[in-house]
């Protein structure tokens, strides 16, 4: 037998290592195809969860302090208000495209007038007037002493909504602008993703 012939028969497989080899690339391929699999119904899944129910929404600015800071990373539920209207102390995303200079950027502040409310501010306290009952707004989430600056009076009709930033003395919001519509409401802060220390859903009002 030629030294070629050895070498010939040295680098041959045995059947039963060609089979061995066929196994592992078959469990390679379902594997493969499993990962792929999971990853389509990934995207089935999110993909209209990240387009249609919620959104990310990064705070920038110090106008929602001390509840929101810059930097924090919010989940916003866009599905809530499909069945229901904003309530007051909601914290709320809208469009600002109505807000000269601010087009296509979004705000972040909290609801405290309702359609067909008579909003009233003056001597640094919020007033809501209904039905000829005025209530002087008492608001849990911010500090006892913090004064609502500015003297406004405004009546609100159907679809608007009285907005204010939870920083009151250097907030530009509703005091200055007027009305938010309900149509340009994206949605409600519902969770709080980042920073990883406050990771928690978003406070209710106290009232």
């Amino acid at each position: 037998m030629s030294i070629e012939n050895q070498e010939e028969k040295a680098e041959s497989v045995s059947p039963e290592g060609a089979g061995e080899i066929k196994g592992r690339i078959k469990k390679f391929l379902s594997f493969f195809l499993e990962i792929v699999k999971i990853a389509v119904i990934a995207l089935i899944i999110v993909l209209p969860i990240r387009y249609f129910l919620f959104q990310p929404f990064i705070v920038s600015g110090a106008s929602m302090a001390p509840n929101f800071a810059t930097g924090d990373y919010l989940i916003i539920d866009e599905i809530s208000y499909r069945f229901s209207s904003p309530k007051r102390g909601d914290v709320v995303v809208f469009d600002a495209d109505f807000i000269s200079g601010y087009e296509g950027q979004r705000f972040i502040k909290r609801v405290i007038g309702l359609p067909g409310e008579t909003v009233n501010i003056a001597n640094g306290e919020v007033q809501i007037i209904k039905d000829g009952q005025t209530t002087v707004l008492t608001e849990g989430y911010l500090p006892k002493d913090l004064k609502t600056y500015g003297d406004k009076n405004i009546t609100l009709q159907a679809n608007e909504y009285f907005v204010l930033g939870d920083n009151r003395e250097y907030s530009y919001d509703s005091r200055m602008w007027g009305v938010v519509t309900r149509d340009n409401i994206v949605g409600k802060a519902f969770l709080r993703i980042l920073p990883i220390t406050s990771l928690s859903e978003i406070p209710s009002p106290v009232y």
